[in-house]
């Protein structure tokens, strides 16, 4: 014979609100763990955590009066609360509906003038054409950009720049080749061979 199946967290909650509703009585902690085996089948080392957490979800009231703590739960609490559940869902609904109806205002507003026609349908054609031909007169300039004036001016500059700068490093291997000659009496093709200076190294 197989064992009879645990009540589960849920069932266990249930079972403590119906001791409380039906006994409409103050109770200690000791006396529901007295109560809930014995009438709901709630075991005692269940009880604490279960009624701790109806507690915390506002279902059952709590005050502690010198050193006892009592609790409590009345069948008129759950029907203020069902109560005030439902009020607050029938306003969210409200809310919810007038944000639809506004959305849906929006969208007709926003249809008008998108109402679908010969005209429109030419009028998206003829933008379409228009973005094409954008995007191919882009890819044609991009092909004459090197003729463009300011580009070769810039090129020129960029080109006299680059000239300025090599015959200045020449000059600058001419001047040690001719220092290291006179100091150290090294000849010319020792040095090109040496340092890997082309025989015709020259200003540009």
């Amino acid at each position: 014979m197989s064992r009879r199946k645990g009540l589960s967290h849920e069932e266990k909650r249930q079972k403590m609100m119906e001791l409380f509703y039906e006994r409409k009585d103050f109770f200690q902690l000791r006396e529901l763990e007295k109560l809930g085996p014995k009438e709901k089948g709630v075991i005692s080392q269940a009880v604490k955590d279960v009624v701790q957490s109806l507690v915390d979800d506002g279902m059952v009231d709590t005050e502690k009066i010198g050193t006892s703590v009592y609790f409590w739960a009345f069948p008129s609490k759950a029907t203020n609360i069902r109560k005030r559940k439902l009020d607050d869902l029938t306003s969210r609904i409200s809310d919810v509906d007038k944000r639809l109806k506004t959305s849906q205002s929006k969208v007709e507003q926003a249809k008008v003038g998108r109402e679908e026609g010969e005209e429109r349908s030419e009028t998206l054609r003829r933008l379409k054409e228009l973005e094409e031909k954008k995007e191919s007169l882009g890819k044609e300039i991009q092909k004459y950009r090197d003729s463009d004036p300011e580009v070769l001016a810039t090129m020129k500059e960029s080109t006299k720049v680059a000239q300025a700068a090599v015959n200045r490093w020449t000059d600058n291997i001419f001047s040690i080749k001719s220092w290291c000659k006179n100091k150290f009496f090294i000849e010319e093709e020792v040095l090109n061979k040496q340092f890997d200076i082309p025989e015709d190294l020259d200003y540009i």
